[in-house]
């Protein structure tokens, strides 16, 4: 058994890995940014986390979002 038998498939795991991390964090980010505009996608957010959001908590969590700055690294 050759020693690129063993190499190849755990440098490819570590690569996909990294890749993986990096797509999901590029997407979370874009999600994110989406939700700063769009009351409706805060309100779903909110349902799905078992809160009802007033106007005044709506608002609140809008000015709190645009306050918000995602890095890009």
């Amino acid at each position: 058994m050759e020693w690129y038998h063993i190499v190849i498939p755990i440098v490819t795991l570590i690569v996909g890995a990294i890749g993986g991390f990096a797509a999901g964090v590029f997407y979370l980010r874009k999600q994110l940014e989406k939700m700063q505009n769009d009351p409706e996608m805060i309100q779903k957010m909110a349902k799905q986390m078992g809160y009802n959001l007033n106007k005044q908590q709506m608002t609140r969590a809008q000015n709190m979002m645009k306050n918000q700055k995602f890095p890009r690294k």
